[in-house]
């Protein structure tokens, strides 16, 4: 490779026009004139293009705001907590009226056989009366635990469930 000036038999370069020190900005299109046609005579619009084109345009319109979800999702919430001790309290209540019943039960018959062998009416000892009373207990256990669930745990779940149906609708992700 040589670094020679040209030789004279080559013919001379044509005058380029200079580069710009920059592209063009990317909003600023060349509108060169169209040959015009009998339909396109009809049209009085003149093509637009940036006055100063080296200038950014001008920032977009903002659209309509993003609605954010008045709370978290769930998974970023303390609800499932809340229902969970709901949920705990409930079967505490529940376990320990028929256990507590039944431990009572267990106690007077080893601790005290003299209330136990006492008869009540009739012949009728207070250890046999205590027996079948464990049934209207287990039956108060039971009512006792539905009442806690409607009460206390049902609206809790009712209302983590509407708002999970809010969120997979509105398309949150966890």
């Amino acid at each position: 490779m040589s670094y020679d000036t040209p030789h004279p038999s080559y013919p001379p370069h044509a005058a380029q026009p200079p580069s710009p020190a920059y592209p063009p900005h990317p909003s600023y299109r060349s509108h060169a004139p169209q040959p015009s046609s009998a339909s396109s005579a009809t049209s009085t619009s003149s093509p637009s293009y940036p006055t100063y084109p080296w200038q950014p345009p001008a920032p977009p319109e903002p659209g309509p705001p993003v609605r954010r979800p008045a709370r978290e999702p769930l998974g970023h919430h303390s609800d499932l907590r809340v229902l969970r001790s709901a949920y705990r309290w409930q079967r505490r209540t529940a376990t320990l009226t028929a256990l507590g019943y039944f431990t009572l039960f267990l106690i007077l018959s080893a601790y005290a056989p003299g209330v136990m062998t006492s008869t009540v009416t009739d012949g009728v000892p207070a250890g046999l009366l205590l027996a079948l009373l464990q049934l209207p207990v287990t039956w108060l256990a039971i009512a006792l635990y539905e009442h806690t669930a409607r009460r206390h745990v049902d609206p809790l779940a009712d209302r983590i469930r509407r708002q999970a149906e809010l969120d997979a609708r509105r398309g949150v992700v966890r």
